[in-house]
């Protein structure tokens, strides 16, 4: 391995050559506490910027064990300690200067909630650290300017390292609290499992954001409460006694008039998927981590699925054992969201009638009447919540403003009322036998077959040995000339897993695809490489690249189904 030393003779060397002689600085190099190793470098100052990492031994680190001693503490710990990485080395960026992209120095920045990233990753072994990074090389239209890179590397890096990557800079006091918090909402998770419950939303959280599209906590919010019949208590490992509604499994109604909290209490159930930092105000929100949003998707492609349960005997004919199309409506989309939710292996669904077909989820009485059964081709969401649950076991949590048609099938009716949750299960059943449902019961259905075995992907790029993946925020991620559109898989909550999907993918298609393997058994093999050999894995380059974040395995299959080009078997 080089030296430091041997760093910046060989950037004082190169100063004020064409750009490409930087190619000449990759490789490793000791610094006092760490290593600095320079992985890939960028093209032109214009290009994406180079990629850089930093890894120190955990006898330097010296975190203690007990800050990282499971998954979950682990994971919480890179979190904190790239949130600090990030604060600090923001300070830095294009101060040195140049053209393009001369003298950027970026890191992953989280949001509210905790991934694991390959950002920063620690060693379960012995805590050695590895933090990845982006920086812009320094130049003068494209001659090199290496007295700018480095102020970067011997200058602003090696503080930003110091002040965040060593216990001993650290508030000890902060980084338990970290490691606490983890440990406290891992605990709550195995509670809910052990109380048959779908979701816990704590006492004093708060659920609103600032705005729509803010994830931080709203000032001044009203403090959620839970009604005293859904009251549930958890003594914790570390914060002790917490109060909260405990969402029971089953099929749980949420109610009220606009503008009075439905949809953010499902939002902040949604996202109880994943762990929140402390102060965001959700922190002790935590749902079913197998939970899935379903919606309706007008326009999404469906290949292959069994949307018999909820759609049969269509006018043309078309068969909905096995259902295609590439430009599904409303209701044949929630339909097969539905169905793929259960091959995802959720058990819990998240419903907005807002987002929601109208004609997937309901019928009236006077439509019921005037059209009758043989001539509707739709069994509505209503006729089968109950059958989810009774016979395979998926709970649903459903947001309803303007039909009471659930009333009838819901174990739990909560009504929001200025945010505030009150338990009317009681009240609306007693008023909903006033109204009885007009309708037949719909026959049992059996368990789809998940039996699709994903043959390949069909692409629209010939150059078959060159991959390019690229993201859109969370709408779109783009492997090569293939778009996959991710805007309504709502429970995706950062860009970079954005982009772990499009790697998955692209691995899938190199390994597992081709028809061998069920979709399924793709998923899972896709999953036990990542969390066996790790990210890295996926991406069978040189170097693992920076901006990725772990995905659950639902979002997986939300991905795959999306992909208009693959070709099911």
């Amino acid at each position: 391995m080089k030296s430091s030393t041997d760093l910046r003779e060989l950037l004082e060397r190169i100063d004020r050559r064409s750009y490409p002689a930087y190619k000449d600085t990759r490789g490793a190099y000791q610094f006092d506490s760490y290593v600095l190793s320079i992985d890939h470098v960028q093209g032109d100052p214009f290009a994406a910027a180079s990629k850089v990492s930093v890894h120190i031994q955990g006898s330097r680190a010296k975190f203690p064990k007990e800050l990282y001693d499971t998954r979950q503490k682990r994971v919480a710990l890179q979190d904190e300690l790239l949130r600090r990485f990030h604060r600090s080395v923001e300070e830095f960026s294009f101060r040195a200067k140049g053209s393009g992209k001369s003298g950027l120095m970026a890191v992953s920045r989280p949001g509210q909630e905790i991934l694991e990233r390959s950002a920063c990753q620690m060693e379960e072994a012995d805590g050695s650290i590895i933090l990845r990074m982006e920086v812009g090389f320094p130049a003068n239209g494209r001659t090199i300017n290496s007295r700018e890179l480095i102020k970067i590397f011997f200058d602003f890096l090696p503080g930003c390292v110091k002040k965040t990557l060593f216990y001993q800079s650290l508030d000890k006091e902060k980084l338990k609290k970290v490691a606490e918090l983890a440990e406290d909402q891992q605990y709550i998770r195995e509670q809910l499992k052990e109380r048959g419950l779908a979701a816990f939303v704590a006492n004093g959280a708060y659920l609103p954001r600032e705005s729509g599209v803010s994830k931080r906590p709203m000032k001044g919010a009203v403090k959620f409460l839970s009604p005293k019949s859904l009251e549930v208590t958890m003594d914790l490992p570390n914060h002790g006694s917490l109060a909260g509604m405990g969402i029971k499994k089953g099929v749980t109604l949420i109610v009220g008039g606009g503008y009075h909290g439905k949809s953010t209490l499902l939002k902040a159930i949604e996202l109880g998927v994943y762990n929140h930092i402390a102060g965001d105000g959700r922190e002790y929100v935590i749902t079913d981590d197998t939970a899935m949003k379903i919606r309706a998707e007008d326009g999404r492609s469906i290949s292959g699925v069994d949307i018999s349960m909820f759609i049969n005997h269509l006018p043309n004919g078309k068969d909905t054992v096995s259902f295609s199309t590439e430009d599904a409506s409303g209701s044949t989309s929630q339909a097969a969201n539905v169905v793929e939710g259960m091959e995802a292996g959720a058990r819990v669904f998240l419903i907005d009638e807002d987002t929601s077909a109208t004609n997937f989820m309901i019928r009236d009485e006077l439509m019921q009447r005037v059209v009758h059964r043989e001539s509707e081709p739709i069994t509505p969401f209503v006729e089968r919540i109950r059958q989810l649950y009774e016979k395979f076991g998926i709970s649903t949590i459903l947001v309803a403003g303007s039909s009471g048609s659930y009333f009838h099938e819901a174990d739990c009716i909560l009504q929001m009322e200025n945010y505030e949750p009150k338990d009317i299960t009681e009240f609306a059943k007693e008023e909903a036998k006033k109204f009885p449902p007009v309708k037949e019961d719909a026959p049992e259905c059996e368990l789809p077959q998940f039996l699709r075995r994903p043959a390949g992907i069909k692409s629209k790029d010939k150059r078959d040995d060159r991959v390019k993946i690229k993201t859109t925020g969370c709408d779109t991620i783009s492997l090569n000339k293939d778009n996959i559109d991710m805007r309504y898989v709502e429970q995706l909550a950062d860009t970079e897993q954005m982009m772990t999907l499009g790697y998955l993918l692209n691995y899938g298609k190199n390994h597992y695809f081709g028809g061998k393997y069920t979709l399924s058994a793709v998923v899972d093999k896709l999953c036990e490489v990542m969390e066996k050999e790790g990210l890295s894995k996926i991406c069978e380059g040189s170097y693992l690249p920076a901006g990725l974040a772990m995905v659950r395995k639902q979002e997986i299959y939300a991905c795959i189904n999306r992909c208009r080009s693959m070709q099911f078997r």
